[in-house]
């Protein structure tokens, strides 16, 4: 019998899914480095607990789980995941996520919406939610890197709840690398010094410790371990300093 979108898994668990997306969490609970707003006395918690999940926006620093947090809610309330970029979605692809929604509000289920890079889009294009999220057709998990006071309107703020997400600490990040090597069955080729330099790399962000530790695994670290890490600080150098370039850029005004 051929599978079915409901016969899907939710989290793909294939061996031969890239080692930098294996380690994600298939609960809450195990989400590292959040536990101000998952724990079950703060505010997701207390939500998913009573099913009662409300519209938010994620709001933190590149890596931190935000992607992950709004699958895994969808996931422990009883939702559709419906996720959209900001970067690639206009306003045409929404139209379809509302309609789908609005069906499946007609057999009694609910749509989480998504938005990824929310502060990309254009005021008339997060005023298109509004109606959607009043009337509870789609509950709107937003995420952003950016302050949502100065890049969000006000009447998408007044709907939604502003949650910070933390840069993952050193004691998150090490969970992380641990779960990589439990997932593969060996030890990263790293002494202790190399391992917390790696974390330091990281700077916070856990997708990039994921794709580092994965990256220390493929034969084209044939220099060794020690060469990778190195090249990875120069990459990592050279990405903040376009990051940098590109907001100043973005934040001059027009002429």
């Amino acid at each position: 019998m051929e599978p079915t979108e409901a016969t899907l898994p939710l989290f793909d668990e294939e061996p031969t899914r890239p080692l930098a997306d294996r380690p994600r969490p298939t609960q809450l609970e195990d989400v590292v480095g959040q536990d101000h707003i998952l724990a079950p006395d703060a505010p997701l918690g207390r939500m998913v607990a009573q099913r009662r999940l409300g519209s938010a926006i994620l709001w933190g620093p590149p890596g931190v789980g935000k992607t992950t947090i709004a699958r895994l809610l969808a996931h422990g309330s009883n939702l559709a995941f419906e996720p959209v970029s900001a970067t690639f979605s206009g306003v045409a692809d929404l139209r379809k996520v509302f309609v789908a929604a609005r069906g499946r509000r007609g057999i009694g289920q609910g749509t989480l919406l998504f938005v990824d890079e929310i502060h990309r889009f254009n005021r008339a294009q997060r005023d298109s939610f509004l109606p959607y999220v009043e009337d509870g057709t789609v509950t709107l998990i937003g995420a952003t890197t950016e302050n949502p006071s100065f890049e969000l309107n006000g009447a998408l703020l007044s709907r939604t709840q502003v949650l910070v997400l933390k840069r993952l600490d050193e004691a998150a990040l090490s969970t992380l690398l641990d779960r990589a090597e439990q997932l593969t069955g060996r030890q990263l080729p790293l002494d202790g010094d190399a391992r917390r330099a790696l974390i330091a790399l990281a700077d916070g962000d856990g997708r990039y410790l994921s794709a580092s530790a994965a990256v220390m695994r493929r034969r084209s670290c044939w220099h060794g371990a020690q060469y990778c890490l190195r090249r990875h600080s120069l990459q990592r150098f050279i990405a903040f300093g376009f990051s940098v370039i590109a907001s100043i850029f973005r934040h001059l005004p027009g002429e």
